[in-house]
């Protein structure tokens, strides 16, 4: 895949980022992964120049576990990643419950319901396993990423990602960026 050998590259700049893969990966959960503003953050950082090392956005861990689809299973796990890394804002969501929440069919696997996230340039996740080798899922590939490029997936709606835009002010933050409407 293109960028991948880059990706890992700047993932692996910050020693933070690997603590955080090891602490997630120490879970044990099936199917685990950190995706979301984790990669996009690094990598746009990366890209426009900016050091900033400070983790001031949720770490999404996703994990696909139907057994217990129980939103408190998710809190637990939390309050586990947060016992260990305190400063950082966790975030786990089990993908077999995700498609309840979006109106869709189950989804198989973390992949399968990554695939459904708003922009294909955060619909990335990526864990290290227990040798310390990086591993990447990215359904639509790592080139908007790269490019700069925000747009929807094809299950969005432009209007929530333009608004995800404003929320977040990522043209604020990374003035490169540029936004493709319907993938246009």
């Amino acid at each position: 895949m293109k960028f991948k050998n880059q990706l890992f590259s700047i993932i692996k700049e910050q020693p933070e980022h690997i603590e955080i893969l090891k602490t997630v990966r120490d879970l044990e959960l099936n199917d685990c992964w950190i995706g979301a503003g984790f990669i996009r953050n690094a990598v746009w950082n990366s890209l426009h120049g900016i050091k900033n090392t400070e983790i001031d956005y949720d770490i999404d861990v996703v994990f696909y576990y139907p057994e217990n689809i129980n939103k408190s299973y998710e809190e637990r796990l939390e309050k586990e990643l947060l016992s260990k890394i305190p400063h950082v804002n966790w975030s786990a969501k089990n993908q077999a419950r995700m498609h309840i929440k979006n109106g869709h069919k189950n989804y198989k696997d973390v992949f399968e319901a990554i695939s459904h996230w708003p922009e294909t340039a955060t619909s990335i996740a990526i864990k290290i396993d227990k040798f310390d080798n990086l591993d990447l899922i990215a359904p639509y590939g790592l080139e908007d990423l790269f490019s700069l490029i925000i747009k929807p997936t094809p299950q969005f709606d432009a209007s929530i990602v333009e608004q995800r835009i404003v929320e977040k002010n990522w043209l604020t933050k990374w003035q490169k960026l540029k936004y493709q409407k319907n993938g246009s």
